[in-house]
């Protein structure tokens, strides 16, 4: 089951306390403080795991606790230090603080973690406390507390190029045809009910991930249909191909509907490079692009996923977009 939402709680471990004791050896029977030190508590610790593809098991597994540690003991022996809890997530996973709604990190790659609850840190047995004025001291102090709080963790796919389209228009069909995904296909709307990856060959020498989201619909950006539940999974793709289907009649207005709705949710995603993608062209095999009026100045290209035509022109359409993002990138970092 694909799940991308799930609320936790976190509670990193406690820290030892010190210990209060003195040398009791043989013709030594008022020895000096030898209280050792409390351990430090285990840290709960968010990992990256590429392996990971849903949040399923903290849907129904909210509750997580690292280990205390033990208290210090006699003879200068410090306690055990608690053991750090290490909970995997999927790459692409947002961490946000639930009270506050802070944001606390973006895990994209591959073995990247962050310290999500620390453990508290153990006190101090009566042996730290020796002075010259005060040779047997009886003051410990207690181990500290480890941090408690409950985190919102949202995936968002990780993808080069995003499917966008009403329902039924066809992007599945055009993932399957073009990659090794199998997503579920039929003729009735909402077919696809979780987004879906396809890794994209291009000409044997190099590859993209393309994302199938579900159907958008006018309102999704409200929470409409399935849009808004999957919406971020667009949000990291770097070229967007809108599909639309020519059997419908008002491939215009669907293309604003769809546009509008991105608008409304993160208007940056329509700075990002975009396509036109008119499918199901073997319905209507004499289509004119030029009776379309709105799209002409978009990069326009017609498909069909059963015969195969256009498929690979609109493959080279995506990969000269890439580049260009690419080459975009590089100077800006430059």
């Amino acid at each position: 089951m694909f799940i991308d939402h799930a609320k936790i709680r976190i509670k990193a471990g406690n820290g030892g306390s010190g210990c209060v004791s003195f040398r009791r050896e043989k013709f030594r029977p008022k020895g000096g403080p030898d209280g050792g030190d409390g351990g430090r508590g285990g840290s709960v610790i968010i990992l990256a795991d590429e392996k990971l593809s849903t949040l399923l098991d903290f849907k129904y597994h909210p509750n997580y606790k690292a280990e205390s540690a033990e208290h210090g003991k006699g003879s200068n022996k410090h306690g055990r230090n608690g053991s750090d809890l290490i909970l995997k997530v999927p790459l692409g996973t947002v961490i946000k603080e639930c009270a506050t709604g802070a944001f606390l990190s973006d895990l994209t790659e591959r073995g990247q973690s962050i310290v999500a609850a620390k453990g508290g840190r153990g006190g101090r047995g009566n042996a730290r406390f020796v002075s010259s004025t005060n040779q047997a001291p009886r003051h410990w102090e207690q181990g500290e507390f480890g941090e408690e709080k409950e985190l919102e963790l949202e995936l968002k796919l990780i993808a080069d190029v995003g499917l966008v389209g009403l329902p039924n228009a066809g992007k599945s069909t055009l993932l399957s045809k073009l990659s090794a995904a199998r997503p579920k296909i039929a003729e009735y709307p909402f077919t696809t009910l979780k987004p879906n990856l396809g890794i994209v060959r291009y000409r044997d020498i190099s590859s993209f991930v393309m994302a199938d989201i579900p159907g958008l619909i006018q309102g999704a950006h409200l929470g409409k249909g399935l849009g808004m539940e999957f919406l971020r999974h667009i949000e990291r793709t770097k070229v967007l191909v809108f599909l639309l289907d020519c059997s419908n009649q008002r491939v215009e207005e669907d293309l604003d509907t769809l546009r509008g709705e991105l608008k409304q949710y993160n208007p940056d995603l329509l700075e990002r490079p975009q396509i036109v993608a008119i499918t199901k062209i073997d319905l209507q095999p004499n289509l004119d692009l030029n009776s379309f009026e709105k799209l002409p100045t978009m990069t326009i290209c017609r498909i069909s996923s059963v015969t195969g035509e256009g498929l690979e022109g609109l493959v080279d359409l995506i990969w000269q977009k890439l580049q260009e993002v690419k080459i975009a990138e590089m100077q800006d970092a430059a």
